[in-house]
């Protein structure tokens, strides 16, 4: 993967957390997402993340999951979202 993520996850409460989410995560859902910063997402799942590994340049390795959302109202338009951000999921529906 070529992006890195903003945070790492470490611990397994935050990996389990991680995990959860992509469970809520179907493929093709449609899905109203609001992040820790309030900030809101509509769109449909593209494809399921998955959690991976990566490593920031300090070299510490952690862990994060990219959930890539095609807008609602522009499917053409993605939104890339870390889910570690997110504060909670609703389901709208399937495309």
């Amino acid at each position: 993967m070529s992006q890195t993520p903003p945070r790492l996850v470490t611990s397994r409460e935050d990996v389990d957390r991680l995990e959860r989410r992509i469970l809520e995560c179907h493929d093709e859902a449609m899905l109203r997402i609001t992040m820790d910063d309030d900030s809101v997402f509509e769109g449909t799942v593209s494809v399921r993340p998955t959690v991976e590994t990566f490593r920031n340049a300090a070299g510490d390795e952690g862990h994060n999951a990219l959930l890539r959302l095609a807008d609602l109202e522009d499917p053409a338009v993605p939104h890339y979202i870390w889910l570690d951000g997110v504060r909670s999921i609703e389901r709208l529906g399937t495309a």
